[in-house]
């Protein structure tokens, strides 16, 4: 028997996941994510996609313990040579290697600010795709309600009476009316209150 399980062994699966089947909804929905973030790759050109790869590397640990190490063992070799009375190729305040860090530090800086770039417009594109779902579900929700309050009235084995909190849930909600009491209540200000 192999030491590496499929992911749809049973046995390694947790006991809540056993059954993998979902159901057509939810596949859907996972296809349409997956199609969505296909479409976002393919957008990528080649020289994006190798930022997007070297800014990976920036970002993990191994990258930071690498830059120390070069820097300790550059430190090493010149303060040894010094110490021995050789000649160090870059000699206590280490200006080589104060520029070589200060490029490196550009460099990264500039990687790292292309790929938040690309994350920003990525997550406003998602964000603006949220809004238009939450509002189409809202819609879809007051139709709901307004039809099962319209059935209750109609069905005769049904005590009709008011229920106001139904009548207003099927009214539509008025973003802009929203959006102004969450910039009065200060939620979508960065820090400044208008008078």
């Amino acid at each position: 028997m192999s030491a590496r399980r499929s992911h749809s062994d049973p046995d390694t699966q947790p006991e809540h996941c056993a059954d993998d089947s979902l159901s057509e909804h939810i596949s859907q929905n996972v296809e349409s994510v997956l199609a969505l973030h296909r479409r976002e790759l393919e957008t990528l050109t080649a020289s994006q996609r190798r930022l997007e790869g070297v800014s990976r590397v920036v970002g993990r640990p191994l990258y930071l313990i690498g830059v120390v190490g070069f820097v300790t063992l550059w430190i090493a070799i010149n303060w040894g040579a010094y110490v021995l009375n050789l000649t160090p190729f870059d000699p206590p305040p280490f200006a080589w290697l104060d520029g070589l860090l200060s490029l490196a530090a550009l460099i990264t800086t500039t990687i790292v600010l292309i790929a938040q770039n690309r994350q920003v417009k990525l997550e406003l594109q998602r964000s603006h795709l949220d809004l238009q779902v939450n509002l189409l579900t809202e819609q879809k929700v007051t139709k709901v309600i307004h039809l099962l309050e319209e059935l209750r009235r109609d069905l005769p084995m049904v005590r009709d009476r008011h229920d106001p909190q139904a009548s207003a849930m099927q009214e539509r909600t008025d973003t802009c009316k929203v959006v102004s009491a969450l910039e009065e209540g200060g939620l979508t200000s960065d820090g400044d209150h208008r008078e």
